[in-house]
């Protein structure tokens, strides 16, 4: 399990670098904590510290003074965080806006036509994704962040210019 994280932060790492050098950009900050993984960690369960596996399965780490991202959508703003490291939540917060339908459910539900107008309106180049990862089968972005203001602090905000997803027909990662 550790070398799969550590595999998962290696290429996360490679495919940052790569970015930059293509843009012509230098990071000024990293951070990398992959989702939907499962960590060795202490916490107290039922009045005694234990270590236990933490499966966050569409949660990221939030631990105090932790870095991280929670993004939106294709269509709305991410945001760069600082978990408050809160115990009842095993030092965790949600790792995105989260659906609102299932993907199968997506793919009957929009087309194209309305998506790329609503791209093109907030300047947003889409490389590719398929119709499940649309906008509008996620939450507001906003809402999500204003439940979860005692799990992270926002120090950051980000607005998709370019959107490279799984290409329509693969099957997603998650």
């Amino acid at each position: 399990m550790n070398l799969m994280g550590r595999y998962a932060a290696a290429n996360h790492e490679l495919i940052h670098k790569h970015i930059a050098k293509k843009v012509g950009a230098r990071p000024i900050l990293e951070i990398e904590n992959h989702h939907n993984f499962a960590w060795k960690e202490r916490h107290v369960v039922n009045g005694h510290e234990r270590e236990v596996i933490v499966h966050r399965k569409g949660a990221t780490p939030a631990g105090k003074g932790v870095l991280g991202i929670i993004p939106g959508s294709m269509a709305s703003p991410g945001f760069v965080v600082r978990g408050k490291g809160k115990p009842e939540s095993l030092n965790s917060a949600s790792h995105g806006a989260g659906r609102v339908m299932s993907r199968s459910k997506a793919l009957q539900s929009f087309t194209w036509s309305g998506t790329k107008k609503l791209l093109a309106e907030r300047g947003v180049e889409l490389l590719s994704a398929g119709l499940d990862e649309v906008p509008g089968v996620y939450k507001d972005i906003h809402s999500v962040m204003a439940a979860q203001t005692d799990l992270v602090d926002v120090i950051g905000r980000f607005d998709p210019k370019i959107v490279k997803m799984c290409p329509p027909g693969e099957r997603a990662e998650d």
